[in-house]
C-alpha cells in the first residue's frame, strides 16, 4: 500500500463520522409552547443524540427538564409536558463539543440575574470561550459546568448594561466563534446568528407565535411558516408586541458553513434559499462530471450519500441501486466483547445486497471521509458480495483539517486526507479507484464559477484550512486534556 499501514485502533463505526453539532428551538406565546418545542426537538435530533432540555415560562416561574439521552427518551409522554407549563419554552439536543455528556452541561442553561431569570441554550462553539472562562474564574466567577454556554451566562451577570438585550449584546461582542443561540426571559424570546452566520438560524410564525430554530424541518413539523433566516451577526428580540431586530457588529457578507449542506443540515431543510437536498444531488451531479468512471451500478452509502448517488447516477447515466441495505434498529449500546466480533460492527448497520452488486462494477458515493475506517469495511464488504469493481467516490473535498466550530473532529492527525496523499488514500481503503469532489466543484454546485479566494463565499476550513474567525482559545496556553474537576456518576 505504498508505505500506507492501517491506522491502529477497533473499529468503531459511530466513531468514523463527523459529529453533529447541537440544535436550538424557540417559542413564544403559544399555549402548547413545551409540546411544540418538543416535536421541533424531535425534528432536530440528528444534530444532537447525547441530550435534551426544555425551559418553559408560566407567567411567575421558569420551569426545567434536562436530561441525557435522545428526545423521544423523555419528553414524548404527557406528565413530562403537563409539567412544563407556560406559553414560552426553549429547547436544546445536544452533542459534546464542548464540556462532557452530563447532566450539569446540558442545556438550556439558566440564571437568575439583577433584572430576572434567563434561560440560554446555543449550537455552534466559542472560539475564546476557554480564555474568558479562565478570565472569569481568575475574577471570582463560580463556574457549574464545563460548557461554553454558561461564559455567556456568566458575562451576562457581568454586564453593567440596564436592560436584558443590551446585556445580552454586551455579552456576545465578547465571544468569538460560530454560533446560534436562543434565550427565553420572562417576557421575551431572543435568538441571535454569529457575525459570519457559520452556524443557521430561521425565524417562523405559528398563528402568530414567533418560532426559532435551527433548521426549516423543525417548522415543518409543527406547521409552522418560515418567515426568513435570522441574518448573520442579527440580534432578533420576540415580544408579545412584535419582533426588533439589532446588529451590533455591523452589516458584513455572511460566510455560512459548508458542512450544512455537506452532511449536517436534515435533507428536507431549506437553507440559505437552497433545498439541501438538491444541493446534495448536485454535488453527486458535479463528481460526476469530475470523476467518470466505466461501471454498471450507482451504490450510496446510506443514508449520507444518498442524494449524492442520485445525482452521480443521473448524470452519468449509471443506474442506481440501493446496493447496501441499512439497518435502523441499531442501537449505540451493542455490546463488542472481542476485537473478532469488532470487525463485523459494520454489518450491523450496513448489509450488502448481493442481487445488486455481484459481478458488477460498483460505484460507492459518500459524503466524506474522515479516518476511513468505516470505508475500509464497506469496500470490503461490497467486494464479498462479489462486485468485479469498487469505485469510492466522495461528494466533498479530502477533509484535511479539524474544525473549531462546533463539529466535534477527530484531531488532524487521524483525519486520512491529512496523513496521506490520493494514491495512499484509494490503497488504505481497499478501492479501484478513489476521487473526491473538488474545492470548486463543490462552488459549482453551489451555483457559483467557483471559489472566490479572496472573499470565500462560505466557511470551508475543513477543507482549506481558512478559519475565518481567530481561534484564541489555540493559541492561549490552555491545559485542553485536563480532565473535569467533578465526574458524575451516572
Amino acid at each position: 500500500m505504498s508505505g500506507v499501514t492501517l491506522l491502529d485502533e477497533p473499529f468503531d463505526l459511530d466513531a468514523d463520522r463527523l459529529k453533529e453539532e447541537c440544535g436550538v428551538f424557540g417559542i413564544l406565546g403559544h399555549e402548547d409552547a413545551s409540546a411544540l418545542t418538543a416535536l421541533g426537538l424531535h425534528a432536530l435530533q440528528h444534530r444532537g443524540q447525547e441530550a435534551a432540555g426544555i425551559v418553559t415560562f408560566d407567567r411567575d416561574q421558569f420551569r426545567a427538564e434536562r436530561h441525557l439521552g435522545l428526545v423521544g427518551d423523555h419528553f414524548s409522554n404527557a406528565d413530562t409536558i403537563n409539567r412544563l407549563s407556560g406559553r414560552a419554552a426553549i429547547g436544546h439536543v445536544r452533542y459534546s463539543t464542548s464540556g462532557e455528556p452530563v447532566l450539569r452541561n446540558v442545556q438550556p442553561l439558566f440564571a437568575e440575574l439583577e433584572g430576572g431569570g434567563i434561560a440560554i441554550c446555543h449550537n455552534g462553539h466559542f472560539t475564546n470561550a476557554m480564555t474568558l472562562r479562565k478570565q472569569l474564574i481568575m475574577d471570582g466567577a463560580i463556574c457549574q459546568s464545563t460548557s461554553d454556554s454558561e461564559v455567556v451566562l456568566q458575562l451576562l451577570a457581568r454586564s453593567r448594561e440596564k436592560k436584558i438585550v443590551d446585556r445580552f449584546i454586551d455579552a456576545i461582542r465578547q465571544m468569538e466563534g460560530a454560533y446560534a443561540l436562543v434565550a427565553l426571559t420572562a417576557k421575551k424570546l431572543i435568538g441571535a446568528r454569529d457575525p459570519l452566520g457559520i452556524r443557521p438560524l430561521v425565524l417562523g410564525d405559528l398563528n402568530g407565535a414567533p418560532v426559532l430554530a435551527s433548521e426549516t424541518c423543525a417548522l415543518d413539523i409543527i406547521g409552522a411558516t418560515f418567515i426568513r433566516e435570522v441574518e448573520n451577526g442579527e440580534v432578533i428580540v420576540c415580544t408579545p408586541g412584535g419582533i426588533e431586530s439589532f446588529f451590533p457588529f455591523g452589516k458584513r457578507p455572511a460566510r455560512p458553513d459548508i458542512f450544512e449542506y455537506v452532511y449536517f443540515s436534515r435533507p428536507d431543510s431549506v437553507l440559505g434559499g437552497r433545498s439541501v437536498y438538491d444541493v446534495r444531488k448536485k454535488f453527486g451531479r458535479e463528481l460526476a462530471r469530475e470523476s467518470t468512471v466505466d461501471a454498471d451500478v450507482v451504490v450510496p452509502v446510506p443514508d449520507s450519500g444518498v442524494p449524492a448517488a442520485i445525482g452521480y447516477s443521473q448524470e452519468s447515466g449509471i443506474p442506481f441501486e440501493l446496493g447496501i441495505i441499512r439497518n435502523h434498529y441499531v442501537g449505540r449500546t451493542f455490546i463488542e466483547p472481542t476485537q473478532a466480533i469488532r470487525t463485523l460492527g459494520v454489518k450491523l448497520k450496513h448489509s450488502a445486497n448481493r442481487s445488486q452488486i455481484e459481478g458488477k462494477r460498483v460505484v460507492l458515493v459518500d459524503d466524506s471521509l474522515v479516518r476511513g475506517t468505516t470505508s475500509v469495511k464497506i469496500v470490503q464488504m461490497i467486494r464479498e458480495a462479489g462486485a468485479r469493481e469498487v469505485h469510492f467516490r466522495l461528494s466533498s473535498p479530502p477533509i484535511k483539517h479539524s474544525d473549531y466550530y462546533g463539529i466535534d473532529t477527530p484531531v488532524r492527525e487521524k483525519l486520512l486526507a491529512a496523513k496521506y496523499n490520493l494514491d495512499e488514500m484509494k490503497s488504505y481503503i481497499g478501492a479501484d479507484s478513489l476521487a473526491f469532489l473538488s474545492i470548486d466543484g463543490i462552488y459549482r454546485a453551489m451555483g457559483f464559477d467557483g471559489r472566490n479566494n479572496a472573499a470565500p463565499q462560505f466557511t470551508d476550513h475543513c477543507f482549506t484550512g481558512d478559519y475565518p474567525t481567530p481561534l484564541t482559545d489555540l493559541s492561549e496556553d490552555h491545559d485542553m486534556a485536563r480532565p473535569p474537576r467533578l465526574v458524575e456518576v451516572q
